[in-house]
């Protein structure tokens, strides 16, 4: 698939215009945006994977909410809550001709997903929920996400760069270029400042134990993001749920361990069974090309050299894979690299 899909077009009962793809074959499949680009992301490598791989098992629908991408920026700023997320879900369904879906709700989506599968339960087959919140602020409290979000005001670009780099944990020169120019394009600053003033007043807690679809809740992210006790909460508000709590700290879908979050997300949506298919030895490529240069006696500062990365980023996968092969320290992962092949 060299070109991204054809943008169509829907019309929200309140006159909003959203952009929308549709893409792949068998059961449909939401990803549903926060600032989103749809166009933009198909350029960003880790992401096109993501999309191509999904639509061998699904009919994948992507959009831009209002205000965002390539749909209608001439919204009402003060009209950005959960009711109006659920229009733009509405008008996409309705346009796209899709009856019954599930929906991988994503960030500040998860609770537009949770509003949209309670108020019509029958149109929602299943949920995969990440990174987000029944009551959104907590989602967007941290002091890590507080502190990026106080530069949308202060500088756009500087915003997009700091997010792309710090907050979704792409390391991947090409990758993390392509995430900064989505998400300075996704937008405005203006429109960004309303969005995320308005989701710290959603809420739809008390929706909770009106959805019925079976659900998986997904939890990554590092504490100082988002704390593993905010997605605990959302599982057990919600009756039919179960958590899974994966391995790694980057605080993403389909980017650590792309692989197996990819047949996860897929084999739930296709046949309800949700079965985490790696462990913790299993190491991603970049942790690997750090263990075989750790091996090879190379220091932090040389590694991120070689590989174009920061000495931070280097220090975040060694963490990440010495608890993955149980390693004490640098012997020990030698020593590791020796037995399997890899120094």
């Amino acid at each position: 698939m060299e070109a991204a899909p054809e943008v169509r077009f829907a019309r929200t009962d309140d006159g909003v215009t959203i952009a929308y793809q549709v893409v792949g074959q068998g059961p449909p499949l939401v990803w549903m945006p926060s600032l989103s680009n749809i166009v933009a992301q198909w350029r960003v490598p880790v992401l096109r994977r993501a999309y191509q791989e999904l639509t061998n098992h699904v009919t994948l629908v992507l959009y831009d909410g209002r205000g965002t991408g390539a749909s209608d920026r001439r919204i009402d700023t003060a009209d950005l809550g959960v009711d109006a997320h659920v229009r733009d879900l509405t008008a996409v369904l309705g346009s796209a001709g899709i009856r019954t879906t599930s929906l991988l709700g994503y960030y500040h989506s998860v609770s537009t997903a949770i509003a949209f599968a309670a108020a019509q339960p029958e149109r929602v087959q299943r949920m995969v929920l990440f990174g987000g919140a029944a009551r959104l602020r907590e989602a967007i409290s941290p002091q890590q996400t507080q502190a990026l979000l106080s530069l949308v005001e202060q500088d756009w670009g500087l915003f997009a760069n700091a997010a792309a780099a710090a907050w979704l944990g792409w390391d991947d020169p090409e990758s993390g270029r392509g995430v900064a120019e989505a998400f300075r394009t996704a937008t405005t600053a203006t429109i960004a400042q309303a969005w995320f003033a308005a989701a710290q007043q959603i809420d739809v807690t008390p929706m909770l134990g009106d959805v019925r679809a079976p659900t998986l809740v997904l939890h990554r992210q590092a504490e100082e993001q988002i704390p593993a006790e905010v997605a605990r909460r959302l599982a057990t508000g919600l009756p039919n749920a179960q958590l899974l709590e994966l391995p790694g700290t980057t605080p993403t879908l389909f980017i650590e361990d792309a692989e197996s979050d990819l047949r996860l997300v897929s084999d739930f949506v296709t046949t309800g069974k949700a079965q985490r298919t790696s462990n913790r030895t299993i190491l991603t490529p970049r942790e690997r090309d750090v263990l075989k240069l750790l091996a090879a006696g190379e220091s932090n500062g040389e590694i991120a050299k070689r590989l174009g990365i920061t000495v931070h980023t280097v220090e975040r996968h060694s963490a990440n894979l010495y608890r993955k092969i149980g390693a004490r320290g640098r012997t020990d992962a030698a020593a590791y690299a020796l037995r399997h092949g890899l120094a």
